[in-house]
């Protein structure tokens, strides 16, 4: 376990077409750190299809949590989030941990979630090519690389640069950034 993860945990939201690998190479990986990983949905314990076809049971549902609960939030791609981007309690969550300056990671299409929530004014981000204008639109500074880390905000593009965004999320988590 890397130090200081120790009693850390973060939530990831969940919804049908989500980006497979982006929800489960995070919550495996924070689970290899001792991070406890919380899947939160609409309803809790739905079953939702990834856009691969691969099946995520929520653990929890979103109107429940709380972000004082978490060290931080990772926004998963696919379509998903162009659902979840139009729930307030999504939208409430992502600003509480903006304001608590606690890691929001988005990979992909991920960012639309924290476009939506109204926190990327001035913030250096990348994510896929197909949100760059939106993410542009909401006052982000787009960079094309497949890692980004500006303060508590942690970014990739695509499924390919899980590696270094994992790194990222950790880096942010320990506070060795």
């Amino acid at each position: 376990m890397a130090a200081g993860l120790a009693g850390k945990a973060v939530l990831i939201f969940v919804d049908d077409a989500y980006e497979d690998l982006e929800l489960w190479y995070p919550k495996y990986r924070l689970q290899e750190e001792g991070v406890k990983v919380v899947v939160a949905s609409l309803k809790a314990g739905q079953k939702y299809e990834g856009k691969n076809g691969y099946p995520c049971i929520s653990d929890a549902g979103i109107e429940e949590q709380d972000a004082g609960q978490f060290a931080g939030v990772i926004c998963v791609g696919g379509w998903m989030p162009d659902k979840l981007r139009r729930n307030e309690k999504v939208k409430q969550l992502i600003r509480d941990f903006d304001g608590a300056r606690k890691m929001i990671g988005a990979i992909c299409h991920g960012g639309w979630m924290p476009i939506s929530a109204g926190v990327y004014q001035g913030v250096r981000v990348t994510g896929s090519p197909g949100i760059k204008d939106d993410l542009i639109h909401a006052g982000a500074l787009f960079e094309n690389a497949e890692l980004v880390v500006d303060g508590h905000h942690v970014t990739a593009r695509k499924p390919d640069d899980l590696p270094a965004f994992m790194r990222g999320v950790l880096t942010v988590l320990t506070g060795k950034n």
